[in-house]
């Protein structure tokens, strides 16, 4: 993880030399792509990660899908602009996009996708390339939001729109009350910040838009709620899984934010309020739709 951090700050600091400006955009992905950290992202759709801008989709649109992940909205929104749309999807991570374009092939979508490893903060498209411009779960994990704004803005044409969606952490609720998911959520949102993001994103999302220039922003929320044995069986697995063993994992115990023990904790935390029957968890999401 030293090696990561390392890394990071090399090209953070690359950056600052060739531009002479901050690299305050430099963030470390929380996450990383760990089997249980797209278990969840797979399970995304645009039915039920991106409802708010389905009704602004046509066919024929030009859509950047920003940090695309494995790619399941991507494809729906593939979908929704066919006939004669296009969708661009980038993300930061090769890895995953070889992810994202497995699964655009088996729904046979092929030909109205392109991929491209990019940076939110420096896109590389010329000005007013795209219809929409649409970003999930992608600016609490970037080091300026509203740079990264600013960015999508520029490749929107007049008129498009730059829609975004973002979870507030401090937002989440359950039940039956388990001290330690209290204790999960605390480190989670030190962990985050340690690394660059804003785990609350989402209460952000609509004053960063403001300082990126937008004068016409339309905010909303919507919830995802997990409350059936299943549902709660598969939230509280892939999140203890988490928390022992993907990239958060050595995040916060390289970074000195909590030890084994701690994770062993938290992860235990998860199972036992799993099993549960009267488990409930909800996880707002904040929502722009930005008119350029």
């Amino acid at each position: 993880m030293d090696a990561t951090n390392d890394a990071a700050n090399d090209a953070a600091n690359d950056a600052e030399n060739a531009t002479g400006e901050s690299a305050g955009e430099t963030a470390v992905y929380t996450h990383g792509h760990h089997e249980s950290v797209l278990r969840s992202h797979r399970w995304r759709t645009a039915r039920n990660s991106a409802a708010y801008l389905i009704g602004e989709l046509r066919p024929g649109m030009a859509v950047l899908d920003v940090g695309c992940g494995p790619g399941t909205i991507t494809a729906d929104l593939a979908e929704l602009v066919a006939p004669g749309g296009r969708v661009t999807a980038v993300d930061a991570a090769l890895d995953v996009l070889a992810q994202a374009r497995a699964h655009v092939q088996e729904r046979g979508l092929d030909d109205a996708v392109t991929f491209a490893v990019a940076d939110v903060h420096a896109l590389d498209f010329p000005d007013d390339s795209f219809d929409v411009v649409h970003a999930h779960q992608v600016l609490q994990h970037v080091g300026d939001p509203v740079r990264a704004l600013r960015e999508m803005r520029r490749v929107c044409r007049p008129g498009g729109v730059v829609a975004a969606r973002d979870a507030d952490y401090a937002a989440m609720t359950w039940y039956p009350a388990t001290p330690g998911l209290d204790a999960w959520l605390d480190l989670y949102r030190r962990v985050a910040r340690a690394n660059g993001g804003e785990p609350d994103a989402g209460r952000h999302l609509r004053a960063w838009a403001r300082q990126a220039g937008f004068t016409d922003v339309t905010s909303s929320a919507t919830a995802w709620c997990f409350a059936t044995p299943e549902e709660t069986a598969w939230w509280s697995a892939l999140w203890a899984d988490r928390t022992k063993a993907s990239a958060y994992a050595d995040i916060a115990v390289h970074g000195g934010h909590a030890t084994a023990a701690d994770l062993d904790a938290a992860a235990n935390a998860w199972h036992t309020w799993g099993t549960s029957p009267d488990a409930w968890f909800s996880v707002l999401n904040a929502e722009i739709l930005c008119r350029a």
